[in-house]
């Protein structure tokens, strides 16, 4: 009997062992993983990397947890990972659409920004390669501490963008540059082609923002007549914003009252208020 209480007290114990082992505690990352997505012009860009927290150390300073001059892997734990989804310029620098892992070496004043075709997480088998680009990028106080090592995307124009990267009272601002406009010209050169209403409009209200506001006119007549008889609200409140570029006082304000009336009919009050705005201020 004792023999067997013996086994079974084994058997129980080894049981505990065992769901023990496989049981593991689950505790906050110390530097949690981000992965962040935007577009900057037409081109998608994905970062993906880890945020160290100061705790209470100096991070950039010639003593600091980053020293200046040394490549660091920019966050923590596996390299930073940069990925455009087509050509772009950063800091200056061409970079063909693909992904990069980013190393940095900070400075008081400046970071050299080293850019390499991204091949596994493991940051220090970059030190001993050459980057496909190194840019340069401008330091300046934060005006404030930030905990937490940050990456964000700002500044966004039609065209590009500035990446961010803070820690602690520092900041720099990496200039990223697509070619949007080449790219949007020579889709509206393509579409051209066989142009439908809407893409009459598009090409348009691109050239009526970017310069060229007679070719500008000349398409969104052709987008308003291809409405017929009901033409879209918003087109002719374009046509009518083209018109008074264009100094084209009478007809101009003859547009925003038929926008006017069409966004009436068809329940759009922000039009409505946009038109009355428009024309009162062509009144003056």
């Amino acid at each position: 009997m004792r023999k067997q209480l013996f086994t079974l007290a084994v058997a129980v114990f080894a049981l505990l062992f065992t769901v023990s082992l496989e049981a593991q505690i689950k505790t906050p990352p110390a530097s949690p993983t981000v992965k962040m997505e935007t577009t900057i012009g037409l081109t998608d860009v994905h970062v993906e990397y880890s945020r160290p927290g100061m705790k209470g150390r100096k991070i950039f300073a010639a003593d600091g947890l980053v020293p200046f001059g040394e490549v660091w892997r920019t966050g923590a734990n596996q390299a930073t990972k940069l990925t455009f989804g087509g050509d772009v310029m950063v800091g200056g620098a061409e970079l063909k659409a693909g992904s990069y892992a980013v190393l940095t070496k900070p400075m008081a004043d400046s970071w050299e920004v080293m850019l390499y075709p991204y091949e596994s997480g493991s940051w220090n088998s970059y030190t001993s390669k050459d980057p496909v680009a190194v840019a340069k990028a401008m330091s300046k106080k934060t005006g404030s501490k930030v905990e937490t090592f940050t990456i964000e995307v700002q500044n966004y124009t039609m065209e590009g963008a500035d990446i961010i990267m803070k820690w602690d009272e520092t900041m720099v601002a990496l200039p990223v540059k697509t070619k949007v406009k080449e790219a949007v010209m020579a889709n509206i050169d393509q579409v051209m082609a066989g142009p439908s209403m809407n893409d009459y409009y598009q090409a348009a209200s691109f050239l009526a923002d970017n310069g060229d506001k007679k070719k500008a006119l000349d398409y969104i007549n052709k987008a308003v007549e291809m409405g017929g008889d009901t033409p879209r609200y918003w087109m002719v409140r374009r046509q009518a914003l083209i018109h008074a570029d264009l100094g084209m006082k009478e007809t101009a304000m003859a547009a925003f009252k038929k926008s006017m009336e069409l966004a009436k009919k068809a329940g759009n009050m922000d039009y409505v208020r946009m038109n009355e705005k428009s024309l009162k201020a062509m009144m003056k």
